[in-house]
């Protein structure tokens, strides 16, 4: 038995040698099949080892992005400076390019937007393209269209604008509901006008709102680098699905800090829907102004429950007022879909229907009742 172990030690040890000395002088004999390497030369003189082909590492998402890259656009625009921009009236400005007409001075500004149609559909951010005098859009094959704005949603800071162009690559849209914190993404845009750029993050909150960005908020918070130059782009999920509208980030500095947020895909499809069969969208308003019931407002009113909204104004003679609702009430459901706080309140109304009727349920002094309400029509957002 000792010469046996004796054989099977020396064995292992030469095996292990061998091993070892081809390890050292051909390491394309034990490298694995994704580090397999050739003999090559540089100029047929220098020597050099040279990967060959291989799989994509199992962390790759070269896929998602090539199925998405194509389908995400960059977004031109001017506008005109105007007769009484105090540039036309700098005689250094003047020198230069002289008395010319107030049109031809422009400012051109970059975004980015998505192709979700091969009708020439494409779905941006409102503040890329708002007040602009002409749009020009550039694919990612480098063909240029002008484009024309079909409707905009300053209140989710959404706009539609179409090319005519034909065999654009376009989109696949995505699930937003099922996105899960944690969750792998990826943001595609051209920040800074340096090209098209993709980043990779994680998604970091879901449903966010309160941020006094847009009027309706339900962004899809993400870690993603996004920049300058991306608002309109892409964040896409890793079998390059959409799942959302890049459109602002959090930053003191102008650049990202790895807060950016998406608005999520269903909320731009509906918005995109609207705006295509009607040119705007149209949303539902009772004319009442509310605040979320805290703990303190809670204890000072005397309230059992912590959920709904308490109506702090009124407008007067609109549908509110006319339906008997009063300062200091609390909405608690809007037709039996139950209100959880001010911004569940603003999203339940918007979705009625101008015109018709809505039951909703009231807390007032502690007691419970009813009203029924004629929805209006909300009117747009006064500008800025």
């Amino acid at each position: 038995m000792r010469r046996f172990w004796l054989l099977f030690a020396q064995t292992v040890t030469i095996a292990l040698a061998l091993c070892f000395v081809a390890a050292a002088l051909r390491p394309d004999w034990v490298a694995g099949p994704r580090q397999r390497m050739r003999a090559t030369t540089v100029g047929s003189e220098v020597p050099v080892l040279q990967a060959t082909p291989s799989q994509p590492l199992g962390a790759s998402y070269r896929n998602a992005a090539g199925r998405a890259m194509p389908a995400v656009v960059n977004i031109l625009t001017s506008k005109s400076l105007g007769q009484n921009h105090p540039l036309l009236k700098d005689p250094f400005f003047k020198r230069f390019f002289g008395d010319r007409g107030p049109q031809e001075e422009q400012q051109s500004s970059l975004g980015s937007g998505v192709i979700v149609s091969p009708d020439g559909y494409i779905l941006t951010n409102n503040h890329v393209i708002e007040a602009a005098d002409e749009i020009e859009v550039v694919l990612a094959d480098g063909r240029k269209a002008p484009a024309r704005i079909v409707g905009t949603d300053p209140e989710t800071d959404l706009a539609v604008i179409r090319i005519d162009i034909k065999s654009l690559p376009v989109i696949v849209l995505g699930n937003a509901d099922e996105v899960r914190v944690g969750d792998v993404v990826l943001a595609i845009g051209n920040p800074f006008g340096v090209g098209q750029t993709v980043t990779m993050g994680i998604v970091s909150a879901t449903g966010r709102n309160n941020l006094h960005i847009n009027q309706f908020e339900n962004f899809i918070q993400t870690d993603a680098a996004i920049n300058f130059g991306n608002s309109g782009g892409a964040l896409i999920d890793t079998n390059g699905n959409l799942l959302g509208i890049n459109s602002a980030i959090y930053s003191q500095s102008g650049g990202s800090v790895g807060i950016g947020f998406a608005i999520p895909v269903t909320t731009a499809k509906s918005v995109m829907e609207a705006i295509i069969k009607n040119g705007s969208v149209v949303r539902g308003w009772i004319g009442i102004e509310t605040q979320d019931i805290t703990p303190e407002l809670a204890e000072s009113f005397g309230l059992e429950q912590q959920s709904g909204a308490i109506i702090a104004g009124v407008v007067r003679n609109g549908p509110a007022d006319r339906a008997g609702m009063r300062p200091g009430d609390i909405l608690l459901t809007v037709d039996g879909k139950k209100v959880g706080n001010t911004n569940d309140m603003l999203n339940l109304i918007a979705q009625l229907p101008p015109g018709g009727k809505a039951t909703m349920k009231l807390m007032r002094k502690n007691h419970e009742a009813s009203v029924n309400v004629t929805v209006g029509k909300r009117p747009p957002p006064e500008p800025d």
